[in-house]
């Protein structure tokens, strides 16, 4: 089920998927996807483990082909461009679209300040002469500035492991992405820090296209304008969050999310 929410259907589509395929090796991970995912808004991706969906993020800014032996087949549109045409540099699709992972990564080597910096400096973009605008900007955005300003230059490892997730946000920030793609971002984190993500989440989205993967049901429930359900490589359905998951139309839908299997 692929078909936009009238809600949705005012929005731009920032991805589409058409007949997406991704394989490790001989082995088909990910099975003719095809997905319109809207501008400015949150969409979850869920299923049990190993069903594909943190390689289907993966495939949105090509990591996955960062994997020996890793490929991917058919369409991936960014705002109406084929990400794995031959013309796309990688590196600067990936400053427009940003990647969070699972546990906390902030540099160990760096301090908090220079973590923030260090997407600039990968991409070559780094302004020395707008450096402190760019940390205060992104640290803000990620709703980090006001508990680590009189600190920027200790570790960033010295942090909580729920700072130091939101350190991870504010670098991805500080490059101007338009999309943000989150790989289960909470699941190494206490409740309270949790929440912080889900509250930045909710603020985030009206400048961000934002798709996060979570085996959090619940979480998903909260954060998400638009969920897919996803079981095997492929896609089951896709609409909308609140109906997905008070009336879904496919039978394994709602065996997941209620727990008879997964």
């Amino acid at each position: 089920m692929s078909a936009l929410s009238p809600a949705a259907e005012t929005r731009t589509t920032k991805f589409e998927l058409r007949d997406v395929d991704a394989w490790y090796g001989d082995n088909q991970v990910i099975d003719g996807v095809h997905m319109r995912i809207p501008d400015d808004s949150v969409t979850a991706i869920i299923g049990p483990s190993g069903c594909g969906k943190s390689t289907l993020l993966r495939s949105l800014n090509r990591m996955h082909e960062l994997i020996g032996g890793a490929r991917v087949g058919g369409e991936v549109l960014l705002d109406g461009t084929d990400i794995y045409d031959p013309s796309v540099d990688p590196v600067l699709l990936r400053r427009q679209v940003g990647m969070v992972f699972q546990k906390p990564n902030p540099f160990p080597s760096m301090s908090i300040r220079e973590n923030v910096l260090s997407g600039l400096r990968l991409t070559h973009t780094h302004d020395a002469a707008t450096a402190d605008s760019t940390v205060e900007r992104a640290l803000t955005q990620a709703a980090l500035w006001d508990e680590v300003k009189d600190r920027l230059d200790t570790p960033g490892t010295g942090l909580s492991g729920g700072q130091q997730q939101r350190l991870c946000i504010a670098r991805s920030l500080a490059v101007e992405p338009s999309v943000l793609l989150m790989d289960e971002p909470c699941s190494a984190l206490d409740p309270i820090a949790t929440t912080r993500i889900e509250n930045l989440i909710h603020t985030l989205k009206s400048d961000y296209t934002i798709i996060i993967v979570t085996h959090n049901m619940q979480q998903a429930a909260r954060v998400s304008d638009r969920t897919a359900f996803m079981l095997m490589g492929s896609l089951v359905e896709y609409t909308d969050t609140t109906t997905l998951f008070t009336s879904p139309e496919d039978k394994r839908t709602e065996d997941y999310i209620t727990g008879k299997f997964g």
